[in-house]
């Protein structure tokens, strides 16, 4: 295994078992919410909540791909680069599909938590490719920053839904 990749071993079981667990977590507030869904709810959903599980499912793989014996940094370091562009590209689908559905009307925090942070995120984690040669522990410490940011802005975002749809009686 990589040195550098070595290091982050414990890093990437935690948060990589967080991931999966917030996945089961996300089912679980989904299922409650579909039971008596609003208006809509499916377009609402593409923009809100299913999101949420890719971030968590992406977090999940960065950490299962981190965590496999590579012998450089290059081939993960291609990778998550990958992973990073399409993630960019998933945020610009996913602010599209903000403003296009009719069912609620995102406010300055779901634009920020919804769009903003997972797009800096990802951003993050494709520019995080470029340097990994040179500069391994530098560019792991944006792939973990941006693990964090892509978890914690999901934690955000399922326990927002969850509050809203009890607050609004919806389930």
């Amino acid at each position: 295994m990589s040195p550098e990749l070595g290091e982050w071993d414990s890093f990437y079981v935690i948060v990589g078992s967080a991931a999966g667990a917030l996945i089961g977590l996300q089912f679980v507030a989904m299922t409650l919410i579909a039971e008596r869904p609003p208006l809509r709810a499916a377009e609402a959903g593409a923009a809100f909540a299913t999101p949420t599980i890719v971030h968590f499912g992406v977090v999940l793989l960065l950490s299962a791909l981190l965590r496999a014996p590579w012998h450089t940094i290059l081939p993960p370091a291609v990778l998550w680069g990958l992973i990073g562009f399409g993630g960019v590209s998933y945020a610009a689908v996913v602010g599209r599909r903000m403003r296009k559905q009719a069912t609620y009307r995102p406010e300055l925090e779901d634009w920020l938590f919804h769009l903003v942070l997972p797009l800096a995120a990802y951003a993050l984690l494709a520019a995080a490719a470029f340097p990994a040669l040179s500069h391994a522990r530098e560019a792991l410490f944006g792939v973990g920053a941006a693990a964090l940011l892509l978890l914690f802005a999901g934690i955000h975002n399922t326990w927002d839904s969850v509050s809203y749809h009890f607050a609004k009686g919806d389930a």
